[in-house]
């Protein structure tokens, strides 16, 4: 934890208490009576547990991902849930960005044949120039958004899926908005970028991958389970897709699959899409932040369910905040 954490918190008058909890009973001793909890990190903790915390009016979630935070329970509780995917958004664009450029050049392969010294023998060639293709996006939040952005130098066509953002949204960033399955089906490059929920949950399945071009890559860098892993796991080996590439797994408690890691058109990373030493802190920084405008009863910069009917009044600073609103 960087030094400037704990003094500018208790600056704003905040009493900030710190645990790795792994039991129940340590929620309830170090959050029982607090009236903002923030999850740093991946713990589960709060998965059935909050009635252990009944003071708690805001929950903050320090990245992008809430799949580790019962976000329904919480907004039927009253309980405001934030997070901080501006934080993370830059490594992780970059990061999907790379992965494409290392499937189309076959760039870790040609590493292994140099590395082997049978680079003069080697048949490795790279596969597709990005120039004139179609890049699909599935999700259109703040990731997504840096993707279209930096994509655009590339001269590719931007297209994207997200129901819940309008097609005059996704105009101002030269995407156009389709419907999931469109996107699939003429997209040479699919990155995922959504939540995940019990939506979202295997997405993209079988049928979804059928759908998508033989020359097509899927890159992952949002959550394991929104893809059917099996299913994509039969669609490399079979020929259907031609490559992938994945920062993140459907079991990432578990060991990688061994079919995933024998297959020559993946290329993997192990869910660091959104680590770099340059953006620690800053994920510290706006988190703080967050935690500041939240005891002070200000909306957040990233608030996951606007919907809610907060414990207590919360009230918008300025219009940039208010924009970015969203769920």
């Amino acid at each position: 934890m960087p030094d400037f954490v704990k003094p500018q918190i208790s600056a704003a008058g905040v009493e900030f208490l710190e645990q790795n909890c792994e039991t129940r009973q340590q929620l309830q001793s170090v959050a029982g009576d607090a009236e903002v909890v923030w999850l740093f990190g991946g713990s589960r903790i709060l998965n059935g547990n909050l009635d252990a915390i009944p003071r708690c009016c805001s929950i903050l979630r320090t990245g992008s991902g809430t799949d580790n935070v019962p976000v329904a329970e919480a907004t039927h509780r009253g309980i405001l849930v934030a997070n901080t995917p501006a934080a993370v958004a830059v490594a992780v664009a970059d990061h999907a960005i790379a992965m494409i450029l290392a499937l189309s050049r076959r760039l870790v392969e040609m590493d292994r044949a140099v590395r082997s010294a049978a680079a003069h023998d080697s048949q490795i060639r790279p596969r597709v120039e990005i120039s004139g293709k179609v890049i699909g996006l599935v999700g259109f939040g703040h990731i997504a958004r840096l993707m279209a952005r930096r994509v655009s130098g590339f001269d590719v066509t931007v297209v994207a899926a997200d129901p819940f953002v309008p097609a005059e949204e996704m105009a101002r960033h030269n995407v156009t908005k389709l419907e999931l399955a469109d996107v699939l089906s003429c997209a040479d490059f699919v990155s995922v970028h959504c939540p995940l929920s019990a939506a979202t949950f295997h997405l993209i399945g079988e049928p979804q991958l059928r759908s998508m071009k033989p020359t097509a890559y899927l890159v992952n860098t949002s959550r394991g389970p929104v893809v059917d892993e099996l299913a994509l796991i039969h669609a490399l080996e079979s020929g259907t897709l031609a490559g992938a590439g994945l920062d993140v797994f459907e079991d990432e408690t578990a060991e990688v699959s061994p079919a995933l890691r024998a297959l020559d058109n993946v290329v993997l990373s192990f869910h660091l899409a959104g680590y770099a030493e340059e953006n620690i802190v800053r994920r510290w920084r706006f988190s703080v932040e967050a935690v500041i405008d939240l005891v002070n009863g200000r909306c957040p910069r990233s608030c996951v369910n606007p919907e809610v009917k907060p414990r207590w009044k919360m009230t918008v600073d300025d219009g940039a905040r208010t924009a970015e609103r969203r769920a």
